[in-house]
């Protein structure tokens, strides 16, 4: 549980919920006291010489011990955490930002705080292009161990999502919720994907609803786990354009794909180039601006003929040169068609096959 015992985590709780204290009170309490438990231990007199005396008053008459036990029956539940800037598990990277968040209400794998991360962001009326971008990128940046970041909204986060887990990756939801909601509703089955696989986080309390005023704040936290952010559509009102600008203001590397002239989904990203976002046409372009080796795409076993000596990838030669369906390919390869999927994604945005109509896929000579 990232360090932070069940009695631990009920202080964290109780004391982040004080009415009028917020996070950065918080945090300067801790700075002043050492730890909820010592803050709690504090006479009215000297904790008014930090926060207002309706605050002082209010932890003075100690902490809520019903928000104690919620707290501590949620943390009972298999993958709960809750990660505090006690914990050594806390993120250097959210260190590192301004009003980084005391405490993150966690569900999955915690260890994914660390990782080597890229957020992926846009528009929640995405096109079925953006969309497939966002699920290639994130695929093929997944097979090169970056975690992608997004806020599992409808349109490009969901998409980001969808397709680090379809490459066997690993992916990060930072939600404007408390946990125990699922927001939007019709993420539900992919909220479960993410906590088997990745992980869900969030600053908010639990049973917290979903407010307007709260996603601009999760924001802050999406760009600040991650190394780089990477705009995909967006018009001149996203939300994105947010979370970009924060990704700029934390001296992270932003990207942005560019559209059609005419598409209001483009005017954001076109925006965002102007001001100095790095233009991406190819996973190349990412790679080289974050620093990140271009990995092979792992060998595949593949029959040849005896004595013959090839420098390609074995997959390419697995294709041959005429257009081949993903069920002979996966016969040819002995892969599965998930596996086969995520690999030729990297393969295509690395210019080296095409796909075709019909599910097909040909070689580039």
């Amino acid at each position: 549980m990232g360090g932070t015992s069940h009695d631990e985590a009920g202080l964290w709780v109780s004391l982040s919920l004080v009415p009028g204290l917020g996070g950065q009170g918080l945090c300067q309490l801790l700075a002043a006291f050492g730890s909820p438990e010592q803050v709690y231990s504090a006479s009215r007199q000297r904790l008014r010489d930090i926060v207002p005396d309706a605050v002082a008053s209010a932890i003075a008459a100690g902490p809520d011990l019903e928000l104690q036990a919620s707290a501590s029956a949620w943390l009972q539940q298999v993958g709960n955490h809750l990660v505090t800037l006690a914990d050594a598990s806390y993120p250097q990277s959210l260190l590192d930002i301004p009003n980084p968040p005391p405490l993150l209400y966690a569900k999955g794998n915690p260890d994914l705080l660390n990782m080597p991360s890229i957020a992926v962001v846009g528009s929640r009326n995405a096109s079925p292009q953006g969309e497939k971008n966002a699920e290639e990128f994130s695929a093929a940046l997944s097979l090169h161990g970056l975690c992608i970041v997004s806020g599992m909204a409808l349109g490009i986060d969901g998409a980001a999502h969808r397709g680090a887990l379809q490459a066997g990756g690993r992916t990060i939801a930072v939600v404007g919720t408390g946990l125990d909601i699922v927001y939007p509703a019709r993420h539900r089955a992919l909220a479960h994907q993410i906590a088997e696989h990745g992980l869900i986080v969030s600053e908010f309390a639990l049973g917290t609803p979903s407010r307007a005023q709260n996603f601009p704040r999760r924001n802050r936290i999406i760009s600040g786990l991650s190394q780089g952010c990477l705009v995909i559509e967006a018009n001149l009102q996203s939300g994105s354009l947010i979370t970009a600008r924060l990704a700029a203001e934390q001296g992270r590397e932003v990207f942005a794909i560019p559209g059609s002239i005419h598409s209001p989904l483009a005017k954001g990203c076109h925006q965002l180039i102007k001001q100095g976002a790095k233009l991406v046409e190819s996973m190349q372009d990412i790679l080289d601006e974050m620093k990140i080796p271009l990995m092979p795409v792992p060998a595949v076993e593949v029959p040849v003929d005896e004595g013959a000596v090839s420098e390609q990838n074995p997959l390419i030669e697995a294709l041959g040169y005429d257009p081949v369906s993903l069920d002979t390919l996966a016969a040819r390869s002995g892969l599965t068609t998930e596996r086969l999927s995520a690999m030729l994604l990297v393969l295509e945005l690395e210019g080296k096959i095409t796909s075709l109509p019909g599910g097909r896929f040909q070689r580039i000579a």
